[in-house]
């Protein structure tokens, strides 16, 4: 048997208005070099200038990652001489990175595990390169958007870990609404590197590295893959080649790219043309305050003091917005786990049918808390109300205005009620005959007798308690 060693490299461009060192648009265009500028081009006599905006949204991340942030800004020089590189180098960090040694933390089967996390460095990212038969086109829009590198430690030992790490950390994207991490436009991929190790061995395997994986199933499948290819190689007394690959998403395997060697003279020094900013105290606190609650955080606190399962609270977490219009529901005065149960079902279902997000709907949370209270003090019963959520929804309507207008109010006097069960069982003597012989289901047959007599609005738990009782006067 082999142990599975995994670590990724993450890239994520930020969400800013314009590049990281240029003034051209950060905006996703399918109009190829559309937003470029020289310095985008690596013209001669141009100078980089640092977009605040970048490098606060980097920082932010790093914090929202547990990670130590540095005393000033600074940027290194990476030379790297490549097509997507017009001006035969890249600035990026490597003495100084935005964020160092944090974690993230994750839960996969029911388990916690925490995910170091190495560094978190900013960079420029690099153009778009399309290939074709003999030839190959270059698109510099993306070329200097900022892009930020979590770099975790390998740590992770399955493809589920893997997936797990990757969601959580796109959720503290959205969460610190940093970037749209959204895979299809290229705003979030991943490079793999994964090893196998024997099980009590100390000695870690060769590693091999999968290169710009752009979703989260393909990473899965990638790692799927490549432990089923190595297993192998090593099972028929083979050695693993340390190299990179790529992952071919239509027959989901991994092909060799290049040999790799365990480091690269990159001949990093520090950028001449940016000049190092020190960063106060207050300048990081301010920072740190923009950070919401995450997910990990709310999830915990959902279970623990609103009683709520795991599943249910990791549903409410999906979205920061969902989350925000749950808690508020609660300060509203909710029972935690109505409103639990409203949302996920009723509105949620609302929102998936639609295409909306919880932010375009016309019910507060302060109608959804007055909703749950008429159905709490039995004004409407749970079925009525759930009734009255949906016309809500589509009519855009206060619940209470619909109650009012469709008169669903639930009669809870017991003498009216008295006067619908009597009629209900001097109609049905053979049904009575039938419970007080032992077929007690049919007491669901009186109850809607009753619920027809009253137009719904009999309430359901009194009027099956005294028909029961009734039917023992008898």
């Amino acid at each position: 048997m082999y142990k599975v060693v995994i670590g990724l490299e993450v890239h994520c461009e930020l969400q800013t208005n314009s590049k990281v060192f240029s003034s051209s648009k950060n905006t996703y265009s399918s109009d190829p070099n559309s937003h470029v500028s020289a310095v985008d081009l690596g013209l001669p006599g141009v100078l980089p200038v640092t977009n605040e905006e970048a490098v606060k949204k980097a920082l932010k991340s790093a914090m929202a990652l547990n990670c130590k942030t540095p005393d000033e800004i600074l940027f290194d020089r990476k030379n790297y001489f490549y097509p997507d590189l017009p001006k035969g180098f890249q600035i990026t960090q490597v003495t100084k990175p935005m964020g160092k040694n944090g974690y993230l933390m994750i839960n996969v089967d029911g388990t916690d595990k925490k995910v170091g996390i190495r560094q978190l460095h900013l960079e420029e990212d690099t153009a778009s390169l399309d290939h074709y038969g003999s030839y190959s086109l270059i698109d510099y829009n993306r070329s200097g958007i900022p892009l930020i590198e979590i770099v975790t430690e390998p740590c992770m030992n399955s493809a589920e870990e893997a997936l797990a790490f990757l969601e959580a950390l796109r959720s503290v994207f959205l969460y610190c609404e940093v970037s749209e991490a959204k895979s299809d436009k290229g705003q979030m991929r991943c490079d793999v590197n994964i090893s196998l190790m024997e099980e009590n061995s100390t000695k870690m395997g060769t590693k091999v590295e999968i290169k710009n994986i752009n979703s989260f199933g393909n990473v899965k499948e990638a790692i799927k893959y490549e432990i089923k290819r190595q297993t192998e190689i090593l099972q028929s007394g083979g050695t693993v080649v340390q190299e990179t690959r790529r992952y071919d998403d239509e027959d989901m395997k991994t092909y060799s790219m290049r040999n790799k060697v365990d480091a690269i003279d990159y001949k990093y020094y520090v950028e001449p043309n940016l000049v190092p900013v020190k960063l106060s105290n207050e300048y990081l606190e301010e920072i740190r305050k923009e950070i919401p609650p995450l997910q990990y955080e709310r999830i915990n606190k959902y279970m623990t003091d609103y009683g709520l399962s795991r599943y249910d609270a990791t549903i409410l977490v999906k979205e920061k917005a969902i989350a925000e219009y749950f808690e508020e529901t609660i300060k509203e005065g909710a029972d935690p786990k109505l409103s639990s149960n409203w949302i996920t079902s009723v509105i949620l279902g609302h929102l998936n049918k639609y295409e909306l997000s919880i932010t375009d709907i016309f019910v507060t949370p302060k109608m959804l808390t007055n909703l749950i209270k008429m159905v709490n003090d039995k004004v409407i019963s749970s079925k009525q109300g759930k009734e009255v959520l949906y016309k809500a929804l589509t009519e855009e309507k206060e619940p209470a205005v619909i109650v009012k207008e469709s008169g669903m109010k639930q009669i809870v006097d017991d003498n009216v009620i008295e006067k619908f069960v009597l009629e209900v069982l001097d109609e049905n003597p053979n049904v009575v005959l039938q419970y007080k012989n032992g077929k007690t289901n049919v007491i669901d047959f009186l109850v809607g007798q009753v619920m027809k007599k009253s137009r719904g609005q009999a309430n359901p738990a009194m009027t099956m308690k005294m028909i029961k009782e009734q039917i023992e006067k008898r």
